[in-house]
């Protein structure tokens, strides 16, 4: 019977590249393993057919003989016995088995494991995102032991060789074709044993200790930002790398102004004289004060802008505007006198309201008609 194509039976195309094809493997073998088909032959004789595609074009020098000459360009290559049935199988499954139980990677003959990441939530007031600032915050993290160095040991000791791995920090088990790389139990993926432990770490390599930091925040950064700042987080076990430190920033409500991405926004109180005689008003800014023109008969709720008052983006891009809502402020706390004479001037706005005040004219119209109906 003639053997079928490769990227046929992987059901991946001739360009798949190496993780596309480790994927269509595993889905396979998961599917054929006989440990999950006993009895199955037909299953058996898929899952070996799936082992020996991927043996085969997973390795760069078989792939290149099999797309040119096909299975004839193989026959050379091939030796006596062959591969251990499970031996690509386990590889495959050792990294995910490894990525869920522990997340730790080989290195220099043994099992090493990364630092965790870390959070930190920096509070700045809105100035300091605007222009930039250097923060010393304070952090508590494992860090790696002076005393031993990070191998655990006593002063003046040195671990010994794991007898159960060989220093290897793994074990391997295997059943038939299933075949899985686990940490060992005995040293738990160090790959040495620790006779006497070091008195500050108790044997871990790493000890509990608060750091001061600077960072350093950028200009028109904002709420929900983060600020990486590689390898500042935990120190690895079994001499991985450390994590990083992850700053994220939330910017404080502030007393004047509002942010919106690059612009900003506040409310501005004016005079009701001002307001209908037209005037001149200060506002604040965070580069400093600046003046609008009020035109006479402003109303409450109209919004001045002014052009590149607003933030400079972290990532780039224009300056944002501010936005300047006016509030017609009532006047308050007034004299008898001032009262008489504003109820003489509203006296006189009562001999023509559509002129004086056309919106509240307008307004009461549609109230009556509303009244009305509802009228049977």
């Amino acid at each position: 019977m003639a053997k079928r194509d490769y990227y046929e039976v992987l059901e991946v195309s001739r360009t798949a590249e190496e993780a596309e094809l480790k994927k269509a493997y595993r889905r396979l073998a998961m599917k054929y393993h006989p440990d999950r088909n006993p009895g199955d032959a037909a299953a058996e004789e898929s899952f070996k057919e799936a082992k020996e595609a991927y043996e085969v074009l997973s390795d760069p020098q078989k792939r290149a003989a099999y797309d040119q000459f096909g299975h004839a360009g193989l026959d050379q290559q091939r030796g006596g016995g062959g591969a251990d049935p499970g031996e690509v199988f386990g590889d495959i499954f050792g990294e995910v088995f490894g990525d869920i139980f522990g997340g730790g990677r080989r290195g220099g003959g043994r099992q090493v494991y990364r630092g965790a990441d870390l959070r930190y939530e920096l509070e700045l007031d809105l100035e300091q995102a605007v222009f930039g600032h250097a923060a010393d915050i304070e952090i508590a993290t494992l860090a790696e032991c002076d005393t031993c160095g990070g191998n655990g040991a006593a002063k003046g000791t040195t671990p010994t060789r794991c007898a159960t791995c060989n220093g290897a920090g793994q074990v391997r088990m295997q059943q038939g074709f299933f075949a899985v790389q686990q940490a060992c139990p005995r040293c738990k993926g160090r790959g040495s044993i620790i006779d006497k432990p070091c008195d500050d770490c108790y044997g871990h390599g790493r000890v509990r200790r608060a750091r001061t930091l600077q960072v350093k925040v950028p200009a028109g950064v904002d709420t929900g930002d983060r600020i990486r700042l590689s390898g500042e987080g935990e120190a690895g076990r079994n001499g991985g790398p450390p994590g990083d430190l992850y700053v994220e920033v939330a910017v404080r409500k502030h007393d004047i102004f509002e942010r919106d991405g690059a612009d900003l926004s506040c409310e501005v109180p004016v005079a009701f004289t001002t307001a209908a005689l037209g005037g001149e008003v200060e506002v604040p800014t965070l580069g400093g004060q600046a003046k609008i023109k009020v035109p006479a008969e402003t109303q409450s709720g109209r919004v001045f802008r002014l052009r590149d008052q607003g933030v400079k983006p972290v990532r780039g891009g224009a300056t944002g505007d501010l936005y300047c809502r006016v509030v017609v402020e009532t006047p308050v706390n007034l004299s008898g006198e001032q009262k008489e004479l504003l109820k003489k001037f509203a006296a006189t706005l009562r001999k023509d309201p559509e002129r004086h005040n056309p919106r509240e004219s307008s307004w009461l119209d549609g109230v009556k008609k509303f009244f009305e109906g509802m009228r049977p």
